[in-house]
């Protein structure tokens, strides 16, 4: 046996819970979807069009500031983003064919391109302010390098926060696209304000806010787990 077929056999993955509101529903649709998938479609193939899709998404963003049409194509690049990011996992389940270190590891830090691409893109629309962008960002890459940790320190991946997921940002950005389609700005307390500039706040807030509480709660459990202990007297 190799020392690479080994490690494999050791590694235990973590357990994965998913609380989101969509989650029940989207991993029947995912099932369904796996089953039916042509041969020749690998999850690697759709970990490669999950990143596409979502480079595409923050380029298509930066082209929206001189078309605002081009939103549609994002809308459409956030769909296939979704079908890359979340199929090449249950396709890989249905199929036996699992790399669970790989997966995770890939899967991962192929989000976190992802979202830099995605928040450049939205920093050059017009539609939000650059600070602000990159406030959502700092807060996105915080919360999973939080959920990282977690996950290596406890085995336990959340794939949710409370009950919003990765699809539910989707979809939150869908529902902003088209808002923003019909006009870019929010009336709020008497002021206009950019409505993409008073999302990216709440976001931003709710990121740190949750990344602050689940740092203080996993800190706890890890100490509960692992006290300081006296050393013994000579």
């Amino acid at each position: 046996m190799t020392t690479a077929t080994a490690t494999t056999r050791t590694f235990t993955p973590a357990r994965r819970f998913n609380h989101s509101l969509t989650a029940s529903l989207e991993k029947r649709i995912l099932e369904h979807l796996a089953q039916r998938a042509p041969r020749w479609l690998t999850s690697d193939h759709l970990t490669a069009l999950g990143l596409a899709a979502q480079i595409a998404a923050g380029a298509f963003y930066a082209l929206a500031r001189y078309h605002r049409f081009a939103l549609l194509l994002v809308i459409l690049c956030l769909a296939l983003n979704w079908l890359g990011d979340s199929l090449d996992g249950t396709l890989a389940r249905v199929r036996q064919q699992q790399r669970p270190r790989f997966g995770f590891y890939v899967d991962h830090i192929v989000d976190c391109f992802g979202a830099i691409a995605l928040m450049s893109g939205l920093a050059c629309s017009g539609f939000l302010h650059w600070p602000i962008a990159i406030a959502m960002l700092v807060a996105f890459l915080l919360l999973s390098a939080e959920s990282y940790l977690a996950t290596y320190t406890l085995s336990c991946f959340q794939l949710s926060t409370g009950i919003f997921g990765p699809t539910e940002i989707r979809l939150f950005l869908i529902a902003g696209n088209l808002a923003l389609l019909r006009n870019p700005y929010s009336v709020l307390f008497g002021h206009k304000f950019l409505l993409f500039d008073i999302g990216g706040i709440i976001a931003s807030v709710s990121m740190f806010a949750t990344a602050i509480a689940l740092t203080l709660r996993h800190t706890a459990q890890l100490y509960r787990e692992e006290p300081l202990r006296d050393e013994p007297l000579p």
